[in-house]
């Protein structure tokens, strides 16, 4: 065996971001995916983008494709009849389309009842914006995530698209579909999977809700402990214009930190001061100013002091911790991170490198049951490619 999820099929119809990025974490845990793209007739209506490196794609990883018109009759019978047979299904449609291809969750589970129908969307399947069009940046600004995140006095800062593409999106739908197949163990029965963005990026704000509400958290952003306000939870320039990362909040790794800065007997003001923590930052950022980031790693990684330096993608590959630990692979000479997290008796693995669109359609399909006669006559009507 390899992966947990060996012998879950899951049948993908092709899109953008947070699916891909389910459907990718599914398969490195061991399901057999097959993602349903466009044929090449119909491509998507993404922005003009340069043209993939081969194997680039790597949020498409580990499975195969399969080019099916969704808007041809006898496409839409094959997905049905693949469906038959899948244990889930994903997709990230705005709300109403699956429903308008045939392919809705009803038809689909009228088939097969034990069907897990897993749906991404930014603003879920219902309320007043459930059909408007979006982006991560707008789905974690409604959150309330947004707002938090940035310098007091500056404009917020855009987190990457992580935390409502992937985090509250894409991770949030693995984690829904693993519950409903969890679930059917004991029932028998599949269910629809609604998995909004901005649901999932207000999930992940839990703790800072209930810091509020007890009074250890404000409104203004860059004032706070974790949001760059505190002096022991930041970054800071070194003498080589590269930084570093602190986030020494307990007492004792804080002291830590103290002392390696050569501050252990300062008369300094209390860590919790609020009012010192401008002084402390800037009293701090000298200090760091002063070496190197190789040479604070030489004096501060591996201690209690909570330090890393920051690295970018290429330095992060070479670091030894991520080296030792495999945090990153090489697949079809793309560099990219490994499965996670890990198991000790079904380790996941990254199966094959991202296919080109259609190119495991007659495979593909003769493993979910097709003969090679139906195939070729799906062909010849422009169903697949």
């Amino acid at each position: 065996m390899s992966g947990p999820l060996e012998g879950i099929r899951i049948v993908e119809i092709a899109g953008v971001g947070p699916g891909p990025f389910c459907a990718m974490v599914l398969a490195d845990l061991g399901a057999d995916v097959l993602r349903i793209d466009r044929p090449a007739s119909t491509p998507y209506a993404t922005p003009e983008l340069p043209e993939s490196a081969p194997g680039a794609e790597t949020l498409n990883r580990g499975r195969r494709s399969a080019a099916i018109d969704l808007k041809h009759a006898e496409g839409v019978a094959a997905i049905l009849r693949l469906v038959d047979r899948a244990d889930v299904l994903l997709e990230g449609f705005r709300p109403g389309v699956m429903e308008r291809l045939g392919l809705g969750p009803e038809v689909c589970r009228s088939r097969n009842p034990r069907l897990v129908y897993g749906r991404i969307t930014g603003w879920g399947q219902s309320g007043p914006l459930a059909r408007s069009a979006g982006h991560d940046i707008n789905y974690i600004a409604l959150a309330g995530c947004l707002a938090h995140i940035g310098r007091t006095g500056e404009r917020p800062v855009l987190p990457l698209n992580l935390v409502g593409d992937f985090g509250g999106g894409g991770m949030l739908l693995a984690v829904g579909v693993l519950a409903a197949l969890v679930e059917r163990s004991r029932s028998g029965r599949g269910q629809v999977v609604d998995a909004a963005m901005v649901d999932g990026a207000a999930l992940l704000m839990t703790m800072f809700h209930g810091f509020r509400t007890s009074g250890r958290w404000t409104d203004e952003r860059g004032v706070n402990v974790l949001d760059g306000g505190a002096h022991f939870y930041d970054t800071y320039a070194c003498a080589d214009g590269e930084f570093v990362a602190v986030g020494a909040v307990e007492p004792p790794f804080y002291a830590e930190l103290l002392a390696r800065l050569g501050l252990a007997d300062a008369d300094l003001p209390k860590q919790m001061d609020r009012s010192a923590w401008e002084t402390m930052r800037e009293r701090l950022a000298a200090i760091f100013r002063t070496r190197t980031r190789a040479e604070w790693c030489d004096l501060l990684e591996g201690s209690d002091a909570c330090f890393a330096p920051v690295l970018d993608i290429a330095s992060a590959y070479e670091h030894p911790h991520n080296v030792e630990r495999r945090t990153f692979v090489e697949v079809a000479g793309v560099r990219q991170p490994a499965p996670a997290p890990r198991f000790d008796r079904t380790p996941g693995r990254i199966r094959r490198p991202p296919p080109s669109p259609g190119q495991d359609t007659d495979e593909a399909l003769r493993d979910w049951g097709f003969a090679r006669a139906e195939i070729d006559r799906l062909r010849d009507v422009g169903a697949v490619d």
